[in-house]
Formats: C-alpha cells, structure tokens, sequence
C-alpha cells in the first residue's frame, strides 16, 4: 500500500544533490519508464515526481524519498 500520495511533496538524493518535487502517479504494477520495465506492486510502489525547479520527472521508490511539507 502506497505510504505517500500524488500531490505529496517529496525529496530525493540524485547526482546533482537533494531534489525535490511532487508526486504525480503512482505505480502499483509493472511499468515502462524511459525505455526501460520497471517493477512495482501494490506493497511495493513506485512514484513518478515531478521536479520543482525543471520539467524533469524522476521515478522512484518509497523508500528513496522523504516527505516534507
């Protein structure tokens, strides 16, 4: 079950530091995200996050986030 919502503030570490963003899917089956399959399930989701400073969308899972807010 899915510990954070779409609309949820978020952080995550990347390659350029600490980003932050808000959720705007959440995947609870298998899914194709850049050309590559990505595993989720419904005890192990993954979300897609919208940055707030670029137009880029990070996929992740629960455990790679923070909340804030």
């Amino acid at each position: 079950m899915a510990r954070f919502s779409v609309g949820d503030h978020v952080s995550w570490n990347s390659e350029a530091g600490r980003v932050s963003g808000r959720i705007s899917k959440i995947h609870e089956s298998d899914f194709t995200y850049k050309r590559h399959r990505r595993r989720a399930s419904r005890e192990s989701p993954q979300y897609e996050i919208e940055s707030d400073k670029t137009d880029h969308v990070a996929a992740h899972r629960e455990d790679a986030l923070t909340g804030i807010d």
